[in-house]
């Protein structure tokens, strides 16, 4: 009898044990809890408490914040990264101040590295070529002339005029 109670204590502790390193883990990861985490070219939404008058950026090149209306604001994610977003009242109070995590969506993207060069393709679920910043300049030069081509075509349709490279 003597063994069972130090047996208990073991298992009892146990849950006690998960909680402290679950914890431990936890606690350098609680700052990314509030992080607004947007994917390359996409948007998300954020609603205000109250109305912003005024927002800043602190790397612009990261992402980009597009105002709705007074209380909505639309984060779109233009290169990975980190920067913040601090969002002002009327009264010059602060809204709110938090950090944008640009990432890739590593789900579809695959990238395809040949020594030095490196090309992005998005799968979902053939695959496409894609710009990603990083990209070989050789490779993202003949996706974005793909791309203007496409747009071109598309602009020509909604005008009502033909193409220029048709």
């Amino acid at each position: 009898m003597g063994r069972q109670p130090r047996v208990f204590s073991r298992i009892a502790a146990l849950p006690l044990l998960a909680v402290i390193c679950l914890t431990s883990w936890l606690a350098p990861h609680a700052a990314l809890a509030g992080d607004i985490r947007v994917t390359i070219d996409e948007a998300k939404l954020i609603r205000l408490e109250r109305p912003g008058a005024e927002i800043i950026i602190g790397n612009p090149s990261i992402a980009d914040v597009a105002v709705q209306s007074g209380r909505l604001l639309v984060v779109t994610g233009k290169s990975f990264g980190f920067t913040n977003m601090i969002v002002l009242d009327g009264a010059g109070n602060e809204i709110i101040n938090r950090r944008i995590n640009v990432e890739q969506d590593s789900k579809r993207v695959v990238v395809l590295q040949r020594g030095p060069i490196r090309q992005s393709l998005h799968c979902a679920p053939h695959c496409n070529a894609t710009l990603m910043p990083g990209d070989d300049p050789d490779y993202n030069q003949n996706v974005t002339k793909t791309i203007s081509s496409k747009f071109g075509v598309a602009q020509s349709a909604l005008d009502g005029t033909q193409a220029a490279n048709q």
